[in-house]
């Protein structure tokens, strides 16, 4: 049992989500950070001051805070767009160095090569005759 777990543990696609999780959770730090302290004041700028955080509504001694709920909604668009740009931006690249390898894989002929497939296929067309 140890030694199934073992190869499943340490199998390539484990460890890739392993790494994907804890870049993953340091991406999520970094837009958390750029929603609450850049993206949260702006809107609260545009929007004259409101701060959605503090929105609530009392009903007795309960406090419904449906302010937090909008400011998740807004945490949740700006997150989601920024992983769609950052895909975005790799699969660019990914295009690109695919072209790249592409083009570099098509090999350049010379004149004296080029004649002779000219010859090769003219002797071809011939033979068929």
């Amino acid at each position: 049992m140890w030694k199934e777990f073992k190869e499943f543990a340490f199998k390539g696609n484990v460890m890739d989500l392993a790494i994907a999780v804890v870049i993953g959770a340091a991406f999520s730090a970094i837009v958390t950070s750029l929603v609450q302290n850049i993206i949260t004041p702006i809107v609260g700028i545009l929007m004259n001051g409101v701060d959605f955080s503090g929105l609530k509504y009392t009903f007795g001694e309960s406090e419904i805070l449906y302010g937090a709920f909008i400011q998740s909604v807004i945490d949740f668009f700006v997150i989601a767009f920024s992983i769609f740009l950052f895909v975005r931006l790799a699969m660019k690249l990914k295009r690109k160095k695919e072209q790249e390898v592409v083009e570099e894989e098509v090999p350049k002929v010379s004149v004296q090569e080029e004649l002779l497939m000219e010859i090769r296929d003219l002797l071809r067309e011939q033979n068929k005759k």
